[in-house]
């Protein structure tokens, strides 16, 4: 396993799928109408707080870079666990399923609930499940399917 080729999937599969869940989530939020600028306010409230609503342009900036930041350090994590169990990356989709369920999970219950986010965080069933899915699908499988091809031998 080459230290550059992990590297590169932790980068490529962080980005990747810090990208499409950014998408679901901007696509989600202007089915109810409201700007896709909106998901980097939200995301920068982590930071900020309810001050975070009243941002601009630096205030989105803000918290677009955190989700991207925060994508690659999930990448990361997985690829620090593949490489110590390969039977991580022996099953990619199911690999991406439970790895889904963790990130959603531990995003919710850990990472919100400690960060300024000014909101209580629900579990409606259908936001709940959609953003799910979206961990699962367009998150965590693009940095599973990086890493795979980075740990495999040449």
């Amino acid at each position: 396993m080459r230290q550059g080729a992990i590297l590169k999937a932790i980068l490529i599969g962080g980005l990747i799928g810090g990208a499409l869940d950014l998408a679901y989530a901007m696509g989600a939020t202007a089915f109810y109408g409201l700007a896709p600028t909106r998901v980097g306010l939200v995301i920068a409230s982590g930071w900020l707080g309810q001050a975070a609503f009243n941002g601009g342009g630096d205030v989105v900036a803000l918290g677009f870079a955190s989700h991207f930041a925060m994508s690659i350090i999930w990448a990361a994590i997985f690829a620090v666990a593949a490489s110590r169990w390969r039977v991580l990356i022996s099953r990619p989709v199911l690999s991406a399923i439970v790895y889904g369920l963790v990130v959603m999970l531990c995003m919710r219950l850990i990472v919100l609930p400690l960060s300024a986010y000014p909101r209580p965080v629900s579990f409606k069933p259908i936001p709940t499940l959609l953003d799910l899915l979206s961990h699962m699908f367009l998150f965590s499988l693009p940095i599973v399917l990086a890493v795979k091809r980075a740990m495999k031998p040449r």
